[in-house]
């Protein structure tokens, strides 16, 4: 049986890569850093087949000792600091993270066994004001934030092992990528979130920052078959994974509002609280290299997520409400 662990397992992402490698009849080890409330909600239907341990990308001994106990063929390295605006309010904590826990991670597989196969999340936001369009492999980065900003230092560090060490690190460079099981503070969720509210009358206006920054926004769920391919893959490689599509932040609620027979300029109001201080206006992503190496291919449509995501807010909402 294969054994693979993932750090940020409690995540979006961390949920469904570990849904999948169960299905491919894999051990999955779950690294859960120690604090007074850890939320387990998107991987309570699967928790009695994990293995959870305590481990910090802050603290290199812990990643050391874990490696040492568990020996996982492939390491997929999903934990960070993940908001974007939280990035400007806490750029240190960001930092240490988002960019320098991979490091620790990285050098902690090759003390241990460098034969381990990683994988590093890096970030469509790495582009940030952006070279040229479509974004692919070989696309300049210029990120627009300390979140970005740290993604391209794990980014290249992973690069440098890879090629300093002879570690088998890949990089998947992934574009927005949505589910139900998103957390609240991202705009997808919070645009599904918000229009559910309002559909059974419990808000009557929904606040937002831009509403013409434009997003490559997929699927997680085929996102997280795209890194399980990487690892697969003789040789270690990067690759960005997109749906090649971009829309806006108004399409967005255009899409959210007309699939409960709203009209969402009756209720969006622009909040500039909300701005950035740096915005990136225009991602989306060329996966043409994924799609002839790994074969693989984005399956949900940008409308198909949304709707879905609108159903999961409006199921949630309205059974919170029946049993309260």
């Amino acid at each position: 049986m294969p054994k693979a662990l993932i750090t940020g397992i409690t995540g979006q992402d961390g949920s469904y890569l570990a849904e999948f490698l169960l299905d491919k009849g894999y051990e999955v080890i779950g690294m859960i850093r120690r604090s007074s409330t850890v939320n387990f909600e998107r991987i309570g239907h699967i928790q009695d087949k994990l293995t959870l341990v305590w481990g910090d990308l802050l603290d290199e001994t812990s990643l050391i000792r874990l490696l040492e106990e568990h020996r996982p063929q492939e390491v997929y390295n999903l934990a960070a600091q993940s908001f974007v605006p939280t990035s400007w309010s806490q750029p240190v904590f960001t930092g240490e993270a988002t960019a320098l826990g991979v490091t620790r991670m990285l050098d902690a597989i090759r003390t241990v066994d460098p034969s381990m196969r990683f994988y590093q999340a890096s970030s469509s936001e790495m582009f940030g004001k952006v070279r040229e369009v479509p974004q692919k492999e070989t696309t300049p980065f210029y990120p627009r934030s300390p979140y970005g900003v740290a993604k391209v230092y794990g980014h290249w560090i992973t690069v440098n092992y890879r090629e300093s060490y002879g570690l088998h690190a890949t990089s998947g460079i992934l574009f927005n990528h949505e589910s139900a099981r998103r957390g609240l503070e991202f705009v997808t969720r919070k645009v599904t979130d918000g229009v559910a509210r309002i559909k059974l009358g419990l808000a009557s206006e929904l606040r937002l920052g831009n509403l013409e920054s434009q997003r490559d926004w997929g699927f997680a769920g085929d996102y997280v078959h795209a890194m399980w391919l990487m690892l697969q893959q003789d040789e270690p490689d990067d690759y960005v994974i997109a749906t090649g599509e971009t829309h806006s932040v108004q399409r967005l609620c255009e899409v959210a509002f007309s699939h409960v027979d709203l009209d969402w300029q009756e209720y969006v109001k622009q909040d500039q609280r909300y701005m950035r201080p740096a915005e990136v206006d225009l991602l989306v992503g060329d996966a043409g290299k994924a799609g002839r190496v790994l074969g693989w291919e984005p399956h949900v449509s940008f409308e198909q997520l949304i709707q879905m995501m609108v159903d999961a807010d409006l199921e949630r909402i309205d059974r919170g409400t029946s049993s309260s």
